[in-house]
């Protein structure tokens, strides 16, 4: 029991250390000028979290509802990692840190990237505190360039190639719509990957 209650006790310290950071990102107005709903940074995180989340940037309606991945880009993605919302919206499962953590508005042909200034700023800062994670799930172009910045052929070779990081790092696509296309002309994407994540997430979170 004593050892219990000092896990407990060192797992709120840890806690009450890192709230300084995630108040003053979330506070950040570093790209306030650019942006044209005004900043509002969406993530979530929490030092016991197992899996990482690296998206790319909040979308519209995520910047209105100030809810990580809460459109039919998370649907999709929940789907693929065989998660019910509960599950994905625990904090001490999953950390959902995109590049950009405020929506960068739109541009011709789908939103625009995430704000350049954003990740050096805030990401290893914020990924520092996460000392449990198991698996980091890298979707998209931009968070595989941060992440798995030795693969330069593209992010499909990427995925394609996601045995060679497995099972601590996996590259996905981006689960939006606009990836439809993409999506039907790789079906062993689904076919064959998705299982495999499916097993690896069951697994994190039976533990």
């Amino acid at each position: 029991m004593k050892i219990l209650a000092s896990t407990a006790a060192s797992g709120s310290l840890h806690v009450a250390c890192v709230a300084p950071l995630l108040a003053d990102a979330r506070a950040c107005r570093l790209c306030a000028e650019h942006l044209p709903l005004g900043p509002r940074p969406v993530f979530q995180l929490h030092p016991a979290a197992r899996i990482l989340v690296a998206a790319q940037a909040p979308g519209r309606k995520v910047h209105e509802t100030g809810i990580p991945f809460d459109d039919a880009s998370g649907e999709r993605l929940r789907r693929w990692l065989g998660v019910t919302p509960q599950q994905f919206y625990d904090p001490a499962l999953f950390a959902i840190v995109p590049m950009g953590l405020c929506y960068p508005g739109r541009g011709r042909s789908g939103d625009l990237p995430p704000r350049a200034e954003c990740a050096p700023r805030w990401r290893q800062a914020l990924l520092a505190t996460l000392r449990r994670v198991k698996l980091t799930l890298v979707i998209g172009r931009h968070a595989a360039s941060y992440h798995l910045p030795q693969e330069r052929s593209g992010l499909t070779t990427s995925v394609q190639n996601w045995r060679r990081h497995w099972p601590a790092l996996m590259p996905l696509p981006h689960p939006s719509p606009t990836n439809n296309r993409w999506l039907a002309r790789n079906t062993w994407f689904e076919a064959e990957l998705v299982p495999q994540l499916q097993t690896r997430v069951a697994e994190i979170l039976r533990e």
